[in-house]
């Protein structure tokens, strides 16, 4: 189960377009998030709080804005369900429309 205080350094390193650092720290080694960011020229992130946690499960709500390398621009919000062992994140599964991935 992770702390609070983990999951406060995990969101702020989010928020601070720190993603691949986050991913290096929080993310076991089997967890794959490194394929999005492959594709992002920038992104950036913001929590809508409030975020839930109970025992192993963390569901957070996100902004992110994505810069595609091909100049394309997407804005979407998404609810992140993650599964902790520990302080690190094992799983994620993630909910959004895809309808947001039009461009602006």
């Amino acid at each position: 189960m992770p702390k609070l205080e983990t999951i406060e350094q995990f969101i702020a390193m989010v928020e601070s377009n720190a993603h691949d650092k986050a991913i290096e720290k929080f993310y076991t080694i089997d967890a794959n998030e490194k394929n999005t960011l492959a594709k992002v020229k920038s992104l950036v992130s913001k929590c809508i709080h409030p975020y839930f946690i109970n025992g192993d499960s963390v569901v957070i709500q996100w902004f992110f804005r994505f810069e595609w390398k091909d100049g394309r621009v997407s804005e979407i919000e998404e609810i992140a369900y993650q599964n902790w062992e520990g302080e690190l994140i094992k799983k994620e599964k993630f909910f959004y429309d895809p309808k947001q991935f039009t461009t602006l």
